[in-house]
């Protein structure tokens, strides 16, 4: 356990909280980590009934990735697998947690963070949240780990909408495409997350566990060779990508060359 992740306990619902709030929760190595561990030992918690994850400061879930370690972290494509296959074990931990889950999204909801919110099972935002995923600004794919719980949620034409325009769009748009269930006064965020979650944690738990069962069971997933699930990382050795971050930690316009 780590203090970028803070987890609580109210009755038969669980809280974990994304805690960077100074850097509005922006996702690095110890999050990921911390998250992973963190969902893996709540679902072997026989006695919650909902996890609720959430992000610290009440101006985002979580925007983005931390950019800033990238050149410690994910400078080239080998590195950059090491670190996929951490996040993709999050974003597992997170989709097989044996508990309902549910995502309270006040503020930015990102890049990884949006990642993070589609495999939860259920998503409540507030009406000045925003959503994107803008990678294709910094030269980078989502790989094939992360991208499952996207696709999975709103189905391929706007998975690729998302990706290939890179914009970032409000709470009513992305209801309108599927991403959050409700949508609501960003004062009433808090309370209208919990509301749900005590209305899932009320059902019978163990019928709650199997329709989890059973619905992953029926979505169809690609069963993708080793060899093709790491050519989502082959961006990582590109000048685009070069590009793309140095253009955004200087805070200009990056001009991709395609190479």
């Amino acid at each position: 356990m780590n203090d970028s992740i803070l987890t609580a306990r109210d009755g038969d619902i669980a809280t974990v909280t994304l805690n960077r709030p100074d850097k509005l929760n922006a996702l690095n190595r110890a999050m990921w980590d911390g998250l992973g561990e963190t969902m893996r030992l709540l679902s072997g918690n026989d006695s919650l009934r909902c996890v609720v994850l959430r992000g610290a400061g009440g101006k985002a879930f979580a925007a983005g990735a931390d950019i800033a370690e990238f050149a410690t972290e994910r400078a080239n494509a080998r590195q950059a697998k090491h670190y996929g296959d951490l996040i993709h074990a999050t974003m597992q931990a997170v989709a097989q947690c044996r508990h309902p889950t549910v995502a309270l999204i006040e503020g930015a909801c990102v890049g990884g963070g949006l990642e993070i919110a589609a495999m939860c099972d259920m998503r409540v935002c507030g009406t000045s949240s925003r959503f994107g995923v803008p990678i294709n600004k910094l030269g980078l794919t989502m790989g094939y780990g992360e991208l499952a719980g996207l696709l999975a949620l709103v189905g391929r034409a706007v998975a690729l909408e998302i990706l290939l325009e890179g914009r970032v769009f409000t709470a009513d748009e992305a209801y309108r495409k599927g991403l959050v269930n409700q949508v609501v006064a960003d004062d009433q965020v808090e309370s209208e997350g919990y509301a749900l979650a005590k209305r899932i944690a009320s059902g019978a738990p163990l019928v709650a566990r199997w329709h989890k069962q059973f619905i992953e069971r029926l979505t169809v997933r690609a069963d993708i060779p080793p060899e093709e699930w790491d050519t989502g990382f082959a961006c990582f050795d590109t000048d685009d990508y070069r590009t793309g971050v140095k253009a955004f930690l200087d805070k200009t316009k990056p001009k991709f060359e395609g190479r």
